[in-house]
């Protein structure tokens, strides 16, 4: 599996995670009281947040991205629904 591949995968991966984390258990947690998911959620989010900003730069050096897509790339880890745009926009081979 190439880099680019894990990549978008990463990217994947941490969305729904981050939309999971702040979709469903962050209000499972302040609005109905039931704090259970959130730990699983978030310590799954906090590994695929680290990795997925790791393998960022380590495909702009692969691939020597500028520093202003690995810049939006890495933003884009910030933003609800900002890897599954990133992955369509930038982690293609076309770049």
């Amino acid at each position: 599996m190439s880099h680019l591949k894990i990549l978008q995968l990463l990217a994947i991966l941490e969305g729904i995670s981050y939309l999971l984390l702040i979709g469903i258990c962050m209000p499972l947690k302040y609005i109905f009281d039931i704090p259970e998911p959130t730990y699983p959620v978030g310590l799954a989010h906090g590994v695929l947040f680290v990795a997925y900003c790791l393998w960022v730069i380590i495909v702009a050096k692969q691939k020597q991205w500028s520093m202003g897509v690995t810049f939006l790339s890495l933003l884009a880890s910030l933003l609800p629904f900002g890897t599954f745009v990133a992955e369509k926009k930038y982690f293609r081979d076309e770049i």
